[in-house]
């Protein structure tokens, strides 16, 4: 926290900064004893009732008495940065949360969608048009594929929008979710604390972090083929991979030596592979050690950027470099069509791939969270 002893306190927010990141203290206990104070930083999500809502980026929601503030300030937001923690070493490309996600989203695209949006928008128009809340669903394959992205306004109040897209997403025997980025728009921020409210639960967060995509393919993409040009699978050439030393070969299509190193499936269902094949512009990554995938990954070019998905290596052929070398390969298909910017999608817990990511130069933008409709029937 940046409140000091030595200066003056003072409480400089107000309701009117609603949906901002903010840093407050409150006082433990107001009515005695020693002032033993505790600090809070999140996105304010509502102020009323003389409560202060604020959501903190793990999603969890902290109820604050207003007459226990004693400091609030408005944090500026800067893209890569995180309240509380240090500068970063590599600043990733500039763009807002907004930006990011509605390419992530077009590079993960669903099965089926909806719309909710104020009336006389395009009900065609989707991520384009920036506005209204898009429901999406694929057979329950992954939470991003199954799940409200609400990139404004629905049109509606919000107890009606919720209740249609939870009987949208029973109709389809799919849990209800609504992916809700910190920082992306003031109404997602805000949209956080009624969930919560309202008895929606975060049952997942996931980072988005971006880097400059550049550095990522001057890397050595061994056992990728060199030079400018990536090379076609030999699925598509009609060849059989080297049975003897790994060999890296890029695709536009899915084999079924890839899927079946793919962890997040046993047998694809046809919604599944309409996400993983969907896309602007789609490459696929594998290392063959003999007829097997030693280790695959995905790209979406979109644009200025390339998203990365699905890169894993399987156990026995681990710390080789091979998840390196298959970002290394993918960038540089990716640099080749124009593209310079890089992102992707991680867990938040998962410290084996940030580990991996932080050393690729990526940097943490900013977190997204998953929350779910109170399991009970839609209505």
């Amino acid at each position: 926290m940046e409140f000091t002893t030595g200066g003056r306190l003072e409480v400089r927010i107000s309701p009117a900064d609603v949906g901002k990141r903010v840093s407050v203290r409150r006082l433990n206990d107001p009515g005695g004893g020693p002032q033993k104070f505790t600090d809070t930083v999140g996105v304010l999500a509502s102020w009323t009732g003389g409560v202060v809502r604020i959501t903190r980026k793990t999603g969890e929601v902290v109820r604050i008495a207003e007459n226990t503030l004693v400091a609030g300030k408005v944090i500026p937001s800067l893209p890569g940065a995180r309240p509380g923690s240090p500068p970063a070493r590599r600043r990733g490309p500039a763009a807002d949360a907004l930006e990011i996600d509605r390419i992530a989203a077009r590079s993960w695209p669903p099965a089926e969608r909806a719309r909710l949006a104020p009336a006389g928008t395009d009900p065609d128009a989707g991520l384009a048009s920036g506005s209204g809340w898009e429901l999406r669903a694929a057979g329950g394959f992954t939470r991003r594929a199954n799940s409200v992205f609400p990139l404004s306004d629905p049109g509606l109040p919000l107890d009606e929008a919720l209740r249609r897209v939870r009987a949208w997403y029973a109709e389809r025997g799919l849990p209800a979710y609504i992916h809700v980025s910190e920082g992306a728009t003031a109404e997602q921020d805000a949209l956080a604390g009624e969930l919560a409210r309202r008895g929606w639960t975060n049952e997942g967060t996931a980072e988005v972090w971006t880097s400059a995509l550049a550095p990522l393919a001057d890397r050595d993409p061994a056992p990728f083929p060199a030079g400018d040009t990536p090379t076609p699978s030999a699925h598509e050439t009609g060849g059989a991979p080297g049975a003897t030393e790994p060999r890296g070969e890029l695709s536009r299509t899915l084999s079924d030596a890839w899927l079946a190193r793919y962890q997040r499936f046993g047998t694809p269902a046809p919604e599944s592979l309409a996400v993983l094949s969907g896309g602007p512009s789609v490459w696929f990554a594998t290392v063959w050690a003999g007829q097997e995938a030693a280790a695959i990954g995905r790209c979406v070019v979109d644009g200025r950027w390339a998203g990365f998905a699905a890169v894993e290596v399987a156990p026995e052929h681990r710390r080789r470099g091979l998840a390196t070398a298959v970002m290394a390969a993918l960038s540089r298909a990716a640099l080749a069509e124009g593209a310079s910017a890089a992102y992707l999608q991680v867990e938040a817990d998962n410290a084996r791939a940030h580990a991996l990511y932080d050393g690729l130069g990526f940097r943490p933008h900013h977190p997204y969270h998953y929350f779910r409709a109170p399991r009970d029937d839609a209505r």
